[in-house]
């Protein structure tokens, strides 16, 4: 079996080979996304152009999207929400993380990609970067557990 990039944990070729192909259209806006990501994957840079809705192509950079995809490794997808993007909807939202490793170490893009149907077809229209939430400290006492799960107070731990 030739798992698909997606993480669907289906077969390539019955999950987004078709769709990227063109023998199939995406039926929901996680759908595309899903193929959008195993695109990249695939470096199959044309299927992004053409997935992507023709309102919005302005700007887009086939030389450099092409270079970033090869030189990316790419980790895997997390949807964590979707928003309508249904068989019926007519507009929809997929909130993901795509994890990939590039000359500058791994990473992460957190993103709630927009996507609209043109006629029976979707199309992603753009993305809205998700910022990571600020880290909440809590302060720790002197003799509270520490921490690092050592099981001893944190001044005899890590509060040295």
């Amino acid at each position: 079996m030739n798992s698909c990039p997606c993480g669907s944990g289906r077969d390539y070729a019955a999950c987004c080979e078709p769709i990227i192909s063109g023998k199939k259209a995406a039926e929901t806006a996680e759908q595309l996304m899903r193929a959008r990501y195993s695109a990249h994957v695939k470096v199959n840079v044309d299927f992004l152009f053409d997935s992507t809705h023709p309102d919005h192509r302005e700007g887009y950079d086939h030389k450099g999207t092409k270079a970033w995809a090869e030189k990316s490794a790419w980790h895997g997808l997390e949807i964590l929400a979707t928003t309508a993007g249904g068989p019926k909807d007519e507009t929809g939202e997929v909130h993901f993380v795509a994890r990939f490793r590039d000359e500058s170490g791994v990473r992460s893009h957190h993103e709630r990609g927009q996507f609209k149907r043109k006629g029976k077809k979707w199309y992603f229209t753009d993305g809205k970067m998700v910022k990571p939430q600020p880290l909440s400290v809590s302060k720790v006492g002197r003799n509270d557990p520490c921490a690092c799960g050592s099981g001893q107070k944190y001044k005899k731990c890590c509060g040295k």
